[in-house]
């Protein structure tokens, strides 16, 4: 590869698009560091088409028959990606233009650092200027969360990267497995930054700030919103976690979901249905023969 060939391929996937991708790609167009912009087109049926073909960018563009979610999408783009780093970023998100150049820094080796690197997370901002991550944690009980805490040493480094803006060695997820697919959306990222630790690499976090719309293809809080959290936890945790983490995790969803219709009150929010956490329990026993559970649980958050 030349000096002037781009290092990173930046993975845009987008689904009805179309009132915010322009701006995407305008931060993007704006990079200091060359790149290859590869958008992933989810069966878009509004526009989203016009706005590829018409923006100065011209990115590549890959389109897909059916909407395959956000871990489809990028699934979908990884074996068109030949550059040492796969860059993830949502459709509803504006990179300033030193983004892609801190990230990029932020891989390269460094003899101080407690262990290889395999991704790097941006700080993601909403649009009042509030802070919405700066990498994902991991609680004991296996449950992934954005934090905003600011990664100034060791004791606050996030466990995982937020998929929304993100820099990975594209090796590196190939070797850990890729990118879980059939995830849809949601805990994707913790997922792979979980295996990429087990595998004993490092994630960390950049200062570099982008600004995020968040929820813009996906409303937050919906029945969809939760009906994919609690499976792809519960697929995450059979995955990655010990059988006996994963296992007591299962009990408890299913032992929840059993005493909920008895129950004469029960909170208002999508995920205490019990018609959905009952869907969610037969979409993963359905895929329980393909998931295996590991021996290294990692309580903290950390390895």
């Amino acid at each position: 590869m030349s000096d002037s060939a781009p290092a990173t391929t930046v993975v845009v996937v987008t689904w009805r698009g179309a009132d915010h991708l322009a701006a995407c790609l305008g931060g993007l167009a704006t990079q200091t560091r060359p790149h290859r912009t590869l958008v992933v087109d989810n069966a878009s049926d509004d526009g989203t088409d016009r706005v590829l073909a018409e923006h100065p960018s011209r990115p590549d563009v890959l389109r897909l028959d059916v909407n395959t979610g956000y871990a489809g999408g990028i699934a979908a783009a990884l074996p068109h990606v030949d550059t040492e780093f796969v860059a993830w970023l949502n459709d509803d998100a504006v990179p300033p233009p030193d983004w892609l150049a801190v990230l990029e820094t932020a891989l390269e080796p460094d003899p101080d650092a407690p262990g290889p690197t395999a991704a790097v997370t941006s700080r993601l901002v909403r649009p009042d200027g509030t802070v919405q991550s700066t990498g994902v944690v991991l609680t004991p009980d296996g449950h992934g969360a954005d934090t905003t805490a600011e990664p100034t040493d060791t004791d606050t480094a996030p466990f995982g990267f937020c998929g929304g803006a993100a820099l990975l060695r594209t090796q590196v997820l190939r070797d850990v497995g890729g990118v879980p697919a059939e995830f849809f959306c949601y805990y994707e990222d913790t997922d792979t930054s979980w295996r990429l630790r087990l595998a004993g690499w490092d994630v960390v976090s950049a200062p570099s700030s982008v600004h995020h719309l968040h929820g813009a293809s996906t409303r937050p809080g919906s029945a969809a919103f939760h009906r994919w959290n609690e499976r792809n936890r519960l697929l995450m945790l059979l995955r990655c976690a010990p059988a006996g983490v994963a296992v007591r995790e299962l009990v408890r969803f299913a032992a929840i979901t059993a005493v909920l219709p008895l129950r004469r009150t029960r909170p208002a929010a999508a995920n205490f249905d019990p018609r959905l956490r009952l869907g969610v329990l037969t979409a993963v026993a359905r895929r329980l023969p393909g998931y295996t559970a590991r021996a290294a649980w990692l309580p903290d958050g950390r390895r």
